[in-house]
């Protein structure tokens, strides 16, 4: 099946619109900027209210969770009022539904915050949690499995196909009550679930995509202890082999004594081992390839229903990108004329490049200019941290790298490895190798017009005989002087080719 298509939402509407999801561990508010295809996150606070603790034994909702669950929402609607939010989406998961009292507190919830409380099935939380992976990476094909409090939701999805999501009794405050605290008797509770489930076995040899906050936080640990120099969740990933060693060190480690741990805040550290024991025994039987960490979610899968064909198609991370050059560039329609321009080069240079890389330099070229008003000392450094640790969905750990640094060289010049920022250790030498010569023709390109349009669709590469012109219209002769000349030597040095201007009569 596709996506499905939530009712009762006009796209046409605007403004900020929030998302409140009352899970059996955490209570959360995501307050985003607007409805589009990479929306921004204006504000997010969550609450661990617990609302599934015990709830495998009693059927019931604890009085001081619903309590403490009800306050968190008063202060969810206040926040939204002040904000100005014009549409509350409110979604309801595992312990609401399964609780004896639920209907009580969703009635409760829905007079607190004056809108309608979406009880989701087990087969609806699978569909937008695989949605919010769709949403969030290119091209994503895999397993997505959810881990809460009070449920394990698996969807198999190849982009834009998302198969009929399953449920299974394996969420971490579930699993801990059910076993008595017992890990050893987790293990085996989750054993017998996962290895009936026919499914995962759809999975053999493609990436599990894992979402919720305890996974979430087992992949926190691994980069600390790791030392990882990028320590951007969403798009983390482990292959298979890396992440049973580690999976097992959690297991059979004193989880508050472990090394790194001080990445994972204190309430949340109980229930790494319970995730733990899921994630292995789920390895065991599906046989990923690599495991991929997703910061996205039931939520943004939910927002990724409400929007319309077309924007589901757009890119993340072009259409992310272009709205930062709308935002922050000088010239946005130079940023796409640089797209084109560049393209142009490559073409000439004979520079091939995979769908991934062309994508990454078209968001480069995008977020080149973003920059453009930090101080000069410091824009090289601190354009290449914004966009490596910006909030972007649709690249990988190594496209943020070389995102970064073709930045940094654009700003600063194609200086040694050894100025660099520290996360060029994680990059493989064709990445250095292509961030260098895209940021060698970004610096041309800057001379030229300055980061304003209108300018570089006039100026053309051409390849001759004896290697490359730069063909430049008499009206912009003047501007060909000892520093444009200068840079184009640097690029005809890097990749061995000889280059000059031509000065059209």
């Amino acid at each position: 099946m596709t996506c499905m298509k939530t009712q009762g939402f006009s796209r046409e509407e605007r403004g900020p619109l929030a998302v409140i999801d009352i899970g059996s561990n955490s209570v959360r508010l995501v307050i985003y900027e607007k409805l589009v295809c990479s929306p921004g996150v204006l504000f997010n606070e969550k609450i661990l209210c617990g609302l599934g603790k015990g709830l495998a034994k009693t059927g019931r909702l604890k009085s001081d969770s619903v309590d403490m669950a009800l306050g968190t929402l008063k202060r969810f609607r206040a926040l939204c009022e002040q904000l100005d939010v014009r549409r509350i989406h409110t979604l309801a998961t595992a312990a609401a539904r399964e609780a004896e009292n639920g209907s009580d507190f969703i009635a409760a919830a829905k007079a607190i915050l004056g809108v309608p409380v979406q009880l989701l099935t087990g087969q609806e939380e699978a569909a937008y949690s695989a949605c919010g992976v769709l949403a969030s990476f290119y091209d994503p094909d895999g397993v997505v499995g959810d881990f809460g409090g009070g449920s394990l939701e698996l969807a198999n999805i190849v982009r834009p196909h998302v198969s009929e999501g399953i449920t299974l009794p394996l969420g971490g405050l579930r699993l801990r009550d059910m076993s008595d605290r017992n890990l050893l008797e987790a293990t085996a509770i989750a054993r017998r679930h996962l290895h009936q489930t026919k499914l995962l076995k759809t999975g053999h040899g493609r990436n599990f995509y894992a979402v919720g906050g305890t996974w979430r936080n087992l992949a926190k640990l691994h980069m600390n202890v790791k030392d990882y120099l990028l320590p951007v969740m969403h798009a983390y990933e482990m292959d298979s082999h890396e992440a049973e060693n580690f999976l097992h060190c959690v297991l059979n480690s004193e989880i508050n004594r472990m090394r790194g741990i001080s990445a994972v805040s204190k309430s949340r550290r109980q229930l790494l081992p319970y995730g733990a024991a899921v994630l292995l025994e789920l390895m065991h039987v599906m046989k990923p390839e690599k495991i991929v960490f997703s910061g996205y979610g039931m939520r943004e899968g939910y927002l990724y229903s409400l929007l319309s064909e077309s924007m589901r198609r757009q890119d993340s991370l072009l259409s992310a990108a272009g709205e930062m050059a709308a935002l922050h560039s000088r010239s946005s329609q130079h940023a796409y004329e640089l797209i084109d321009w560049i393209r142009q080069a490559f073409d000439v240079l004979n520079v091939k490049e995979t769908e991934d890389e062309k994508r990454y330099r078209e968001a480069i070229c995008l977020l080149a200019d973003t920059g453009w008003r930090i101080s000069p000392e410091y824009r090289g450094i601190q354009a290449a941290s914004q966009i490596a640790y910006g909030a972007y969905t649709g690249i990988d750990h190594p496209g943020r790298v070389y995102a970064a640094l073709a930045v940094f060289f654009h700003n600063e010049g194609l200086v040694s490895d050894l100025k660099a920022p520290d996360i060029i250790r994680l990059a493989t030498p064709h990445i250095v190798g292509r961030a260098r010569l895209l940021g060698a023709v970004m610096r041309i390109s800057n001379l030229l017009c300055a980061g304003n349009a209108g300018v570089l669709p006039r100026i053309l590469w051409q390849r001759t005989q004896d290697g490359v012109v730069l063909d430049v219209p008499a009206r912009y002769g003047n501007l060909i002087a000892e520093r444009p000349q200068g840079r184009l030597r640097q690029l005809s040095e890097l990749v061995n080719i000889p280059m000059e201007y031509r000065i059209q009569s």
